[in-house]
């Protein structure tokens, strides 16, 4: 696989960086994500590191050097670090639970597939235009599906930060249908927290997406949104990728956006989580942080 990754993470106007982002490859495969940690509740780092730890090693484990199921790998991940983060807030007896928002892709066999829970966000530009971007799971979000406001209105609503979703809360997160999409040359697959997406404007990131080198690009970015956010900025953090290798068309083309697996329909219960898998996950996390630190 070709392709050009850069990643960036700030802490904005805030005291802790609450936000983790992550990425892991082997020649056939690339796993990138996000996690924002929610200030609200206690220890949201907490929560993101827990998500993206269990993410990676869950990477490392399975994809040898392929993932054989990418999108129930997602989803089987996002179960086990919404399990985790409550197993782990009980052992501590905490009062409430850290939560944390999470966007995940996985990239293989010249595809993206991904799925997300709460406002973080995935968005597949190409040939500048925004092909794909995830729906945000808020109140806002449903305001401007119900019409009752535009969605310019949305960056500025005075409830833009009432989540529907989030992993670590009382109810089980239930993400939408997850989605892939075949890659084209220069393709450029873009995640971020909402403290990256919110002072941007629409414009201000295709464009410098499309007249900067993907590296620059991400740098002047993450700048701009910390500027525009002004001394409240929230943390920022952003890994995007750049498709680089032509695609072979296969032997029966494909739709170009295919709905895959609608949670919503099923009765997967995140937490019927077995705790094997969670001690696993956990063990995993932390020999994956003992490699990090010890490298």
């Amino acid at each position: 696989m070709k392709y050009a990754l850069h990643q960036a993470s700030r802490i904005g106007g805030r005291s802790i960086n609450q936000d983790r982002v992550g990425y892991w490859s082997t020649p056939e495969c690339l796993l990138m994500a996000v996690a924002d940690g929610l200030g609200g509740h206690p220890h949201g780092e907490v929560a993101a590191e827990l998500a993206v730890g269990l993410l990676g090693a869950a990477f490392e484990r399975e994809a040898r050097p392929r993932l054989a199921q990418p999108i129930e790998f997602l989803n089987h991940a996002i179960a086990a670090a919404h399990a985790a983060i409550l197993r782990d807030a009980a052992r501590r007896r905490l009062a409430d639970t850290p939560r944390t928002v999470l966007v995940a892709c996985v990239v293989q066999d010249g595809e993206a597939s991904w799925t997300h829970v709460g406002d973080s966000r995935l968005y597949l530009v190409r040939d500048g235009r925004i092909l794909h971007r995830t729906r945000d799971h808020t109140v806002v979000q449903q305001l401007v599906e119900s019409g009752r406001i535009r969605e310019e209105a949305m960056y500025t609503h005075p409830e833009r930060n009432r989540l529907l979703q989030c992993l670590g809360g009382y109810e089980s997160p239930r993400p939408e249908a997850a989605n892939r999409e075949r890659l084209a040359e220069q393709d450029i697959v873009l995640l971020c927290s909402d403290g990256f997406w919110n002072p941007l404007t629409q414009r201000q990131l295709l464009h410098l997406l499309a007249t900067r080198e993907l590296e620059q690009a991400v740098a002047d970015l993450v700048h701009l949104a910390e500027i525009r956010a002004g001394r409240d900025s929230d943390n920022i953090s952003v890994v995007a990728m750049r498709w680089a290798e032509p695609v072979s068309e296969p032997a029966v083309r494909e739709p170009e956006r295919t709905i895959v697996q609608d949670l919503t329909a099923t009765d997967v219960d995140y937490l019927r989580v077995s705790d094997e898998d969670i001690e696993r996950a956990i063990n995993e996390l932390r020999a994956v942080l003992r490699k990090t630190s010890s490298s």
